[in-house]
Parts: C-alpha cells; sequence; structure tokens
C-alpha cells in the first residue's frame, strides 16, 4: 500500500510589487494556517518518509512548518525545482518514477498542479484545493510505477476554512 499526501502552499503575498513570483513570501493568513494545518497532520500521526517541495519561497516555508510541526527534520525535506510550475505532465512522471521502498510521500506545490494530481489519480474530484489544503491518497499497490487513473481512494482532506468557528452577529432583536 502507497499513502500519497498533496498539499498546496498556504496563502502568500501579493503586497510587494515588483518582487519575483518565485520569491512572494507567506501573508499573515498563510503564517497562521501553515502551523494549523501542520498541527492537524500531527494529530492524525502523519509521518511521510520524504517531503518534497517546490523551493518558491511561499512552498518551502510552508513545507517547512509543516514538517516542524509533524516532526519531519526541516534539512531532509527534498526541495525539486521542477515542482515549481509543474505540469501535470511532470507531476505524474515524478510520483511514477518514486523508488518503491517509499510508501508515504508528500509533494508541497502550487496550483494548478496540486489540485490536477488529485484529480487525475483520486477517485473523488475536488474543484479547488485552498491554499493550505492536504489531500491524502491511499492506493492498493507496491510499485509507485503501477499509478494509474483515478486509482487511489481519499483518505483524508484538510484546509484551514474547514477548522474555522462561523462568527454570527448578535442582535438585540
Amino acid at each position: 500500500m502507497k499513502k500519497l499526501y498533496i498539499c498546496r502552499h498556504a496563502k502568500s503575498s501579493w503586497k510587494f510589487q515588483g518582487i519575483a513570483d518565485f520569491d512572494r513570501p507567506l501573508n499573515k493568513h498563510g503564517e497562521k494556517d501553515a502551523p494549523m494545518i501542520g498541527k492537524v497532520l500531527a494529530k492524525r500521526k502523519v509521518k511521510p518518509q520524504v517531503i518534497f517541495s517546490s523551493p518558491a519561497k511561499r512552498a518551502i516555508t510552508t513545507a517547512k512548518t509543516i514538517a516542524t510541526e509533524i516532526g519531519y527534520p526541516i534539512e531532509e525535506i527534498k526541495q525539486e525545482e521542477n515542482i515549481y510550475d509543474a505540469r501535470l505532465g511532470y507531476l505524474i512522471d515524478f510520483v511514477q518514477s518514486l523508488p518503491d521502498d517509499l510508501n508515504e510521500i508528500m509533494i508541497l506545490g502550487h496550483n494548478p498542479g496540486v489540485t490536477s494530481l488529485n484529480n487525475i489519480f483520486s477517485k473523488k474530484y475536488i474543484d479547488n484545493i485552498p491554499t493550505a489544503g492536504v489531500v491524502e491518497l491511499k492506493f492498493d499497490f507496491e510499485k509507485w510505477c503501477e499509478l494509474d487513473i483515478q486509482s487511489g481512494d481519499l483518505v483524508e482532506y484538510e484546509f484551514p476554512k474547514k477548522y474555522q468557528v462561523p462568527e454570527y452577529e448578535i442582535s438585540n432583536g
């Protein structure tokens, strides 16, 4: 059995004009959401053998934050340059070529790639994985090269708004 955690980076800042997309940092929401999702994953005892992350600032910051929360060594995060701005075909090839001794991995990247990756492999369609969203897929095979269209079962889908308590207005009426 294999498990794939597909993560989207936390919300990034558009505040700084003239900064390259690759260098955009997290905004205040992202700085709050990344550790919160990390805590959710820690509570679920998520323990990937390897975390692969886009090296873009917002992605690697999210990866390091989640890694800290789940007890994964930050220095062991593998930055994969091609995950940044990756086309779906690259992501499929990347996962299918993983060593078979890895049974539980996490990929942290960007949309539209992460949502498309879920929708190609999962039996459950998701319109859009939001920032700091994480999908857990389980596959009933032993070799990553056996990964096929809609071969994964959606085990869990975590995202920040799932844990926000709605604010209600109090009326005096």
